[in-house]
């Protein structure tokens, strides 16, 4: 059974993955109006990841015996002024979400639940992932600056990417 202050973290938690996939749809769905199809798919795939990070969360309090409790998601924004912008609140969101991961495995460490631990090893390692990738798209773009063929050519590769279920939920699927 799951302790009552570990459920709550993270059905927090959970609520923060939905609002993170309705940012990065937000984004998708903006860069879609813009006619940058790649950069929009590219938020498309991380609308997707990060439905997935929820259902992880859910699946695991699910199986401690906990209780998932779903809470409104707030308001997102709806527009930004570049792709650069856009990656830069990416990083910036990617960096708030870490540390809502290390809250959370701190908690789990002094409430000694090695289990929650351990499920959020994954999520710390996810995490730099996310970083390292927002921080090496914005690099990109800054060196592309104004060149509109550098950044129809980033908008072709990120058309490219695809969706790959996360490993904690691969072996459900």
């Amino acid at each position: 059974m799951i302790s009552p202050k570990i459920q709550d973290a993270i059905n927090a938690q959970i609520n923060a993955e939905f609002w993170s996939a309705y940012l990065y749809l937000a984004m998708g769905m903006h860069f879609e109006a813009e006619g940058r199809t790649g950069i929009a798919n590219w938020f498309k795939i991380q609308f997707k990841e990060e439905q997935a990070h929820a259902e992880i969360f859910m699946n695991y309090l699910n199986s401690r015996g906990g209780r998932v409790v779903l809470k409104p998601i707030d308001a997102v924004p709806e527009s930004w002024n570049s792709p650069l912008a856009a990656f830069e609140a990416t990083l910036a969101h990617e960096e708030k979400v870490t540390a809502l991961i290390n809250n959370l495995y701190a908690l789990a460490e002094a409430e000694h639940d090695y289990a929650t631990r351990g499920k959020l090893d994954w999520f710390v390692s996810e995490q730099v992932e996310e970083e390292e990738t927002a921080k090496n798209l914005i690099d990109r773009l800054k060196l592309i600056g104004d060149n509109g063929l550098a950044l129809y050519m980033l908008d072709q590769e990120l058309a490219t990417r695809t969706y790959n279920v996360p490993a904690p939920l691969a072996a459900n699927a």
